[in-house]
């Protein structure tokens, strides 16, 4: 049985995200149930996972399904994209795609940290300040110990700056950590956090609400059209028919031979 059908979240650490699909556009409707009877058929489940408003219990419209292997995942995404469920075509891909969807630039840098640090350490103790995207302690990679430095993703800047404030300077382990925006990959000397990121996140859930219906995100190309609107059949004006209350009376024409 499911951790997540029996109350249990395997949290982000440990999940597989290569093994992990993510399915959007749910209707409200759609329970965990309903997706592991949907999704089992494509091949061995480990959880299902749709987070739910902590005051109203409903669900945002989306969700995670993990598969054993990847294989599975990928053969989910090829067959359940965009089928209808409760009348909505769902959107399917692999959940590792969809973080970068979300991601704002609410990326911190956690410096000096203790090689005892892992994973699961740095998840629960910057969880406390907002949904984390994803966590990553940077590892030698022959060895597997820790180089001293990770970083920790947030969906949104009121989270990231709470840890910044919070964390920077506090110890962890048996040293204080350090806690500072990351460096951009793709922009040499510049961090995250700057204005411009912060108003395109700002602006971010307005145009997405905007473009649904304040249902869900889902990209352009994968809308569906509206149909087109209904043929409108103009009938023919009865004779004497005033289009206008206040209609000015045109006076007659004179019979012919007539001088004007």
């Amino acid at each position: 049985m499911s951790l997540a059908l029996a109350g249990v979240v395997p949290p982000l650490y440990e999940r597989n995200q290569e093994a992990t699909i993510y399915i959007g556009n749910l209707d409200q409707k759609v329970t965990d149930d309903i997706v592991w009877e949907l999704f089992i058929q494509c091949g061995p489940v480990v959880n299902v996972h749709i987070p739910k408003d902590k005051i109203s219990g409903e669900h945002q419209g989306y969700g995670f399904v993990e598969f054993k292997s990847e294989e599975d995942a990928d053969y989910a995404i090829k067959i359940m994209h965009m089928i209808k469920l409760y009348g909505k075509p769902i959107k399917v891909n692999k959940a590792s795609q969809d973080k970068r969807t979300q991601e704002v630039g609410a990326n911190l840098f956690i410096g000096n940290l203790d090689t005892e640090i892992d994973e699961k350490t740095l998840y629960e103790t910057f969880s406390a300040f907002g949904h984390i995207l994803s966590t990553k302690i940077m590892r030698n990679p022959e060895t597997g110990v820790s180089k001293g430095y990770g970083f920790v993703s947030y969906d949104n800047f009121e989270s990231s700056d709470g840890a910044l404030t919070a964390m920077n300077g506090q110890f962890l382990g048996t040293k204080i950590i350090r806690v500072e925006y990351a460096f951009k990959k793709d922009a040499k000397g510049e961090r995250h956090g700057s204005q411009a990121e912060r108003l395109l996140a700002a602006n971010r859930p307005l145009a997405q609400k905007a473009l649904l219906g304040f249902v869900g995100y889902m990209p352009t190309e994968l809308r569906i059209p509206l149909p087109p609107p209904p043929s409108i059949q103009i009938q023919p004006l009865q004779e004497g028919y005033k289009p206008f209350p206040q209609q000015i009376p045109v006076p007659p024409l004179p019979p012919p031979g007539i001088p004007k």
